[in-house]
């Protein structure tokens, strides 16, 4: 009799196993091709929490949603830290309607607070020659953004509301 509730308790926590591993193997196979992303999503899942899309992310800080492209694979964002880390397939460039450029390095790191984003790694401008982006933030009046890059360069906020594809570059 003891050998039967053994055989039967052995073989029911085996089925259970493999239903809860073929289920994991399931969300990852839902998810993209990336691995890291599929897990961190299913560990997520435990949790019970999901992530807020990133243009929404940057909408709720009062930043414009297009402000990375819509290339980017996933982020990160601690909020006891505020800090943000955004992940790009590759180095790319986006061009936006006032002619400004933003080049990305495939991991750019800053600081999200209301209106701006502070202490950015991985993300330089075009003025006359490329420079490092160290903040940027929303203007009081809500129509500007303002790029700090050794010096406060204003540009206007509306040419950042439409995400893009950035264009994949050699070299950051």
């Amino acid at each position: 009799m003891d050998g039967m509730l053994a055989k039967a308790s052995g073989y029911l926590f085996s089925w259970r196993a493999k239903k809860e591993i073929s289920s994991f193997g399931d969300d990852i196979n839902n998810m993209s091709t990336s691995v890291e992303e599929g897990a961190k999503h299913f560990f997520n899942r435990l949790r019970g929490t999901m992530q807020t899309p990133l243009p929404d992310l940057l909408r709720s800080y009062d930043l414009p949603k297009g402000l990375f492209p819509k290339n980017a694979t996933h982020y990160e964002f601690d909020e006891t830290t505020s800090k943000l880390t955004v992940i790009l397939p590759w180095t790319c460039e986006v061009g936006f309607r006032d002619t400004s450029i933003l080049r990305y390095a495939p991991r750019v790191t800053g600081t999200l607070q209301k209106g701006k984003l502070i202490d950015i790694e991985g993300l330089k401008t075009k003025v006359l020659l490329w420079v490092k982006v160290t903040s940027i933030s929303a203007g009081d009046s809500n129509d500007k953004l303002y790029f700090n890059v050794g010096m406060k360069k204003s540009r206007s906020k509306e040419a950042y509301e439409i995400s893009r594809n950035g264009i994949q570059v050699d070299e950051f």
